[in-house]
């Protein structure tokens, strides 16, 4: 007779610590990480404040959300391929003024015949968007071609364009007073002031337009760094730091500098026509020069080639001219318009012209360098 045998079993208590020691999905590793908790409750707070933030408040950080998207896509331009753009607010009075033509009805406004189109605004915006993106590529074969400071006078000149158009083609514009822009609507709901009750709080334009904006400002900020961290990306910056050794290594420059214009224009597109909602009218002498030498004072206060940099830069620019209006009365040097004095505006200025400088001479990677730097002292 043999001996029985009886089957070798692995208890279950030997499998536990294996399959503890199996290393975490890239998702549950993600959620572990501190800055994904500081952007998940960044993220809550930003979707509570307009339950208890006044209209101020609100229509300043919708100010900051349209300039962050319009930053976005300057900074794919001069940040990440070196292209420098002087003609910035040409584009946003594009996509602004594009959406009242679409959107808005044919009318009478100050003794002058306004025209529109009536679309659904939800399609006034998009094609408000593409038209913005069609006029850069219209002028795309030039900035293909131009780099440096030779575009940056090319499109200097859209400005003067930009601007003698918007004063003088009335019917479209309604010339130095501007025109009224139509409420967007979307899902049966209009982005105006007609109150809508949410947890016992009245919403109006400025809380309805909170979530709007920023939902396109996240939108924005998630393709655009998925294009900077992507081969496309990694063409743009070898053509910003070496045009040459960019075509030799097979990048079309010309192509991907025209794509990337095209690409910023729409981004400022967009930023004008989430402008023109919350200004509630248009008004041609907002789009000039200044507008864009503010837009490049944000990239290279922010951080050059950075989305996190563009939206800081945007938020201190945007913000600083009207925290300064609000508090005028208690802030020394600085009293309201009209009033004699410094003017809020022209303080603003001064400040962020200051801050423009500061960084470039000590800090040239902009203020989201800070963390950066701070993290590799403490490693």
């Amino acid at each position: 007779m043999s001996e029985a045998t009886t089957p070798k079993t692995t208890a279950p208590e030997a499998a536990t610590p294996k399959a503890a020691a199996r290393p975490a999905g890239p998702l549950a590793a993600g959620l572990r990480r501190p800055r994904t908790h500081l952007w998940l409750a960044g993220a809550v707070l930003l979707l509570l404040l307009p339950f208890y933030l006044d209209r101020f408040w609100l229509q300043a950080g919708l100010f900051a959300m349209a300039a962050a998207i319009g930053a976005i896509g300057l900074n794919l331009l001069t940040g990440s391929t070196g292209q420098l753009s002087m003609g910035h607010a040409f584009f946003l009075a594009v996509g602004a003024y594009g959406y009242c033509f679409l959107a808005g009805e044919s009318s009478s406004e100050n003794g002058h015949e306004i025209s529109g189109l009536g679309l659904p605004a939800w399609l006034a915006a998009i094609l408000a968007v593409a038209l913005a993106g069609a006029a850069g590529g219209v002028f795309s074969p030039i900035a293909g071609r131009l780099r440096g400071a030779y575009l940056g006078i090319a499109t200097l000149a859209l400005i003067f364009i930009g601007q003698h158009v918007l004063f003088n083609a009335e019917p479209l514009t309604g010339g130095f007073n501007g025109r009224e822009v139509p409420p967007f609507s979307l899902f049966g709901l209009t982005f105006d002031d007609t109150e809508v009750i949410v947890a016992a709080v009245p919403f109006q334009s400025s809380e309805k337009l909170w979530y709007l904006a920023l939902a396109a400002l996240a939108v924005s900020g998630f393709f655009a760094r998925g294009v900077l961290r992507g081969r496309p990306g990694r063409a743009l910056n070898a053509i910003r730091d070496h045009r040459i050794a960019a075509g030799v290594m097979g990048v079309p420059v010309a192509r991907y500098r025209s794509g990337v214009f095209v690409l910023s224009s729409m981004y400022a597109g967009l930023a004008g026509v989430l402008l023109a909602l919350v200004f509630q009218r248009t008004v041609p002498e907002y789009f000039g020069m200044v507008l864009s030498l503010e837009y490049l004072a944000m990239i290279v206060i922010g951080g050059l080639g950075s989305v996190a940099g563009a939206v800081v830069g945007a938020a201190f620019v945007s913000l600083l001219p009207q925290v300064l209006t609000h508090y005028s009365d208690s802030l020394p040097l600085v009293s309201a318009p009209g009033t004699g004095g410094i003017a809020p505006g022209e303080a603003s200025r001064y400040l962020y012209g200051a801050a423009v400088v500061a960084v470039v001479l000590f800090l040239p990677g902009g203020l989201t360098r800070l963390r950066a730097k701070k993290s590799g002292e403490k490693k």
